[in-house]
């Protein structure tokens, strides 16, 4: 992988909360990391709003929407989210090739409008609370695996930036898309962490090993007693595996 990122710049910390607590979190994690994870439920509880105010505090956003409509609104919701000025915004690739195009369209005018840079677009490929079972109940035969393989090639395809994927196929992942582009990972738990109701999920350590160039973490970070500790603490694994 060529990318060279330091390992404060790789961790995302994902904020799945209310905007109280949201900001809690930000004024804890301030110095300490530089990417916050604004998600569906943040989002639709506070909108635009809660964007501009944790990039007030410095942080770059990862807006999370999981966008999944026709190529029509799709465009027009990446056009909205790329005049934020955010950095990453996700799509379902299984949306298919012509969204994910209208959405890396959609996010250049609103970029141009707004005069910013446009966000990375990022594919989701396959959930990480998603087992082999559970695609094979909404007819998916594929293995997981495959099934993400398929997707990120269709993105990439597509003209995205990067693909999201469990850090358990990031190694296959980066075979497709190449040195240069994104593989961020959820799903990230350390060793010290539970489990929680991921069910594809590996250490940081092991997940940049595999090529991941960004990794999100949430509530082993969220629900610790010192947020900026375990912050630091994941950073620090994360520091050992890019040296």
């Amino acid at each position: 992988m060529t990318l060279e990122i330091q390992a404060r710049d790789r961790l995302i910390v994902a904020l799945d909360c209310s905007a109280a607590e949201a900001i809690a979190h930000a004024n804890a994690l301030a110095g300490t990391v530089r990417w916050l994870k604004v998600g569906m439920t943040l989002f639709y509880q506070e909108g635009p709003a809660i964007v501009r105010t944790l990039q007030d505090r410095g942080f770059d956003i990862f807006l999370d929407l999981k966008l999944h409509d026709i190529p029509h609104q799709v465009n027009g919701a990446a056009r909205a989210a790329a005049r934020l000025g955010v950095q990453m915004l996700t799509v379902h690739a299984s949306g298919g090739p012509d969204m994910m195009q209208a959405a890396c369209e959609g996010s250049y005018a609103g970029a141009d409008e707004a005069g910013v840079q446009p966000p990375s677009i990022l594919a989701i490929t396959v959930l990480t609370s998603m087992s082999d079972a559970a695609l094979a109940l909404v007819g998916i035969q594929r293995s997981a695996a495959q099934q993400v393989e398929l997707l990120a090639s269709l993105a990439i395809e597509a003209g995205v930036d990067g693909i999201v994927c469990s850090p358990l196929e990031t190694g296959a992942v980066r075979a497709v898309v190449g040195a240069d582009r994104l593989v961020v990972t959820p799903g990230v738990r350390p060793v010290w962490a539970e489990k929680g109701d991921q069910s594809r999920i590996t250490t940081p350590l092991d997940a940049l090993s595999s090529g991941a160039s960004h990794l999100v973490v949430g509530r082993p970070i969220t629900g610790a007693d010192v947020p900026a500790d375990a912050a630091a603490l994941i950073i620090s694994e994360m520091e050992a595996g890019t040296r």
